[in-house]
């Protein structure tokens, strides 16, 4: 089996048994290809069948050089999948990163905003540009209901249940959950909707996204974090932000204000609750009031 084959049959293994995101797909095959091109590099006859543990160390102590513990932990994990993968279809006997070990690293908190921090940012959209109304839904949305960014730009009109109170997000593996809306945001999007949007010159295919550029096409995931970042200068916040501190604030206020998990995690589409408890870990002295409110011993 050679390389490109082996990428192949894993990329369709990922796609239709594992149900998993094209960006999570590509973020799995770019650590083998960073392998391969290491092997082609040192002129290193191995195939996906024929690698052993030994040049599997001498790639990763290469790599590692140029990265963090948080970034081998991932290598190392990607590689263990899909070497695991060439095992469970009995193209391999062993996986030769079962004796790796990946490097400790802690636990990340997600960075938030701030209740104010996330009215100033809405508050400096320019309504008077011709994207500041679009600009202002997303950002409502990306906030009041916790959507990643890949769920945000794949949102649909047909998705939108505003009577019942409730969007429908895919997620990822392209699992469905219907996620509750704001009044106030559905008026947001509206607006968008009704005023501006229908002024677009739409292409066919991007008829039924809700989110468009200004050429009547699907917004990228960079312009999303375009749009926040100059955002952030704007109002000279310093904090490096992104989309995803949106969902993570989301998350967090809606635990600071007595929010139950189990419902955080529906919402926010986790598989695992353990997933969502890294939120009772970001403000301490909240959980501090928690237990002197609610304890029978306080």
């Amino acid at each position: 089996m050679k390389w490109q084959q082996a990428l192949s049959d894993y990329t369709l293994y990922l796609k239709i048994e594992r149900g998993l995101s094209e960006n999570t797909i590509n973020s799995y095959l770019l650590d083998i290809k960073k392998l391969i091109g290491f092997l082609e590099l040192n002129d290193i006859k191995k195939t996906p069948l024929t690698i052993d543990n030994q040049v599997i160390k001498q790639f990763i102590y290469e790599v590692a050089k140029s990265l963090n513990a948080r970034s081998q932990s991932r290598l190392i994990s990607g590689l263990k999948g899909f070497f695991s993968y060439l095992v469970f279809e009995d193209y391999r006997q062993d996986n030769p990163l079962d004796t790796i070990d990946s490097p400790k690293i802690g636990r990340k908190l997600p960075d938030t905003l701030s209740e104010t921090e996330i009215n100033q940012l809405i508050q400096a959209i320019d309504l008077s540009h011709p994207q500041g109304e679009r600009n202002r839904a997303i950002l409502e949305v990306l906030y009041s209901c916790g959507l990643r960014v890949s769920e945000l730009i794949n949102l649909k009109i047909s998705d939108l249940f505003f009577e019942e109170g409730f969007i429908k997000v895919t997620g990822k593996g392209d699992k469905q959950r219907f996620v509750p809306i704001l009044e106030d945001t559905q008026k947001f999007i509206n607006i968008y909707k009704n005023q501006i949007r229908i002024h677009l010159n739409i292409f066919p295919e991007h008829q039924d996204i809700l989110f468009l550029n200004r050429r009547g096409k699907q917004l990228t995931r960079a312009m999303i974090f375009t749009i926040i970042k100059d955002l952030a200068v704007k109002i000279n916040l310093n904090k490096t932000i992104s989309p995803h501190t949106f969902r993570h604030s989301f998350a967090t206020h809606l635990l600071e204000n007595g929010a139950d998990l189990r419902a955080i995690q529906l919402m926010l589409g986790h598989e695992s609750i353990t997933t969502t408890e890294i939120y009772t870990h970001i403000d301490r002295s909240h959980l501090a009031t928690v237990i002197n409110n609610f304890h029978p011993r306080k």
